[in-house]
Order: structure tokens, then C-alpha cells, then sequence
């Protein structure tokens, strides 16, 4: 099957313009004039990638592009900036948030198609490292976002997810409270200390046997036993 590219621009010749070379390409194309409609299709119809605008009637691409790298089931889907906007300030900010190339109007069609191509490559030699083995029989799927034990899948939140995803990222380093707390919630004042215990012991539960991978670190924070 032809990957599914998910077009996002107000201007209709631009869409079209954009639609028509990826077709050419070999691509499966959807097209949207705003970031509700785009939006709603997700829940339905998820692109292999998003060639997005940052100036929408309804919503700035930005945010756009940040709710998609937020969200558990879209987090990893590639995404393609397409503005006018061509000021450094707009470009890093995009990247910064997760979008994974920027290409600025007026554009070359073949030159976007490559790019296109180019961050589909990346992302596939990506996705062949994104299973990784926990313990005996227990893996975590960094692209589908999802855990199973013995071929069973786990029902783990996205905060839990990502939080094992932390402590996988470095086995035997410990990551303090302190360092887990922005990674997953940032600047959120509600946040405290406690939260994480109590997202490491449910997490614990979900893992059933493997849970005693996590271990405490008394006073400084948690790691994932070598």
C-alpha cells in the first residue's frame, strides 16, 4: 500500500499544487483547509505523514503540530511544516516542538516531494529501533506506543508509557523526581513530588512480575535495572 500523506493548507491551489506532485510520487493524499477538519480525521485515518501549514483560519500550525506530539496515538507521525512564515524564530520553535522538517514559500513541488521521501527514510530506520526488550518476555513498542507481556497487551496510561519510556532510555542511570517531573508535566504547578510515586506503583502493578525492574532509589529517584 501507498503511505498516506495528510496535506493541511487553507490555500486551495496550494493544495492541490502539493496533492498532485505526491501522487505523482506514488503517494496516497488527503487534503484539509483547516486544523478542525484535519483534527477530526485523525480519529479515524491516521497519515503516514502531515505536510502542515503554520498560518490555518482556525488554528496556528504550531499548536497544531504540538497537540499532535502530545497525544499518545499521533506522537510519532512525521510532520512537514508549509509556510510563508520564513523567520529563523518560526523555523526553530517548529522543530523545537517535534516537526521533523521546514520548508518555506514559495516552494519547489519536486523539492518538497524529496523532503517528504527524505523524513520517511529517517523515520523508517527509526521505527526498526523502536521495539525494545524490557525483561523475558515483556517489550515496549516506542512507535505503537504500547507494552505487552507474552504477547499480551498492557493497559497502561500515556503518562505511564512515557514515563517507562524515560527510565528505558538509560538502564541503571537513576532520574531523580525532580527530572521525571518535567519531563512528563513541565511547568505544571499541580504537579508535586508524590505523582510520580504514584504513577511508578501503578505502573509496577501493570507489570505484574517485571514491575521489580523499577527500583527506588531512596531519596533521589527511580531507575531501570540493568
Amino acid at each position: 500500500m501507498s503511505r498516506l500523506i495528510a496535506v493541511v493548507d487553507d490555500e486551495p491551489d496550494i493544495r492541490e499544487l502539493v496533492a498532485l506532485h505526491l501522487r505523482k510520487a506514488g503517494f496516497s493524499v488527503r487534503t484539509f483547509p483547516d486544523a478542525a477538519s484535519f483534527q477530526k480525521s485523525l480519529a479515524s485515518n491516521l497519515p503516514d505523514l502531515v505536510v502542515l501549514d503554520l498560518m490555518l483560519p482556525d488554528a496556528d500550525g504550531i499548536e497544531v503540530c504540538k497537540d499532535m506530539k502530545h497525544e499518545g496515538r499521533t506522537a510519532r507521525v512525521p510532520v512537514v511544516m508549509l509556510t510563508a512564515r520564513g523567520d529563523e524564530l518560526d523555523r526553530v520553535l517548529g522543530l523545537e516542538i517535534g516537526a521533523d522538517d521546514y520548508v518555506t514559500k514559495p516552494f519547489s513541488p519536486k523539492e518538497l516531494v524529496a523532503r517528504v521521501k527524505a523524513v520517511l527514510r529517517r523515520h523508517v530506520r527509526h521505527e526498526a529501533n523502536d521495539k525494545v526488550e524490557l525483561a523475558d518476555g515483556v517489550v515496549m513498542d516506542t512507535n505503537r506506543y504500547e507494552v505487552t507481556a507474552h504477547g499480551r497487551k498492557l493497559d497502561l496510561t500515556t503518562t505511564e508509557f512515557k514515563l517507562l519510556a524515560i527510565l528505558a532510555e538509560r538502564r541503571g542511570w537513576v532520574f531523580s523526581r525532580d527530572e521525571i517531573l518535567n519531563r512528563l508535566w513541565g511547568d505544571e504547578k499541580a504537579v508535586i513530588d508524590r505523582t510520580v510515586d504514584v504513577h511508578v506503583t501503578n505502573l509496577r502493578k501493570k507489570l505484574g512480575k517485571a514491575g521489580g525492574l523499577i527500583e527506588n532509589v531512596r531519596g533521589v529517584g527511580y531507575k531501570l535495572r540493568d
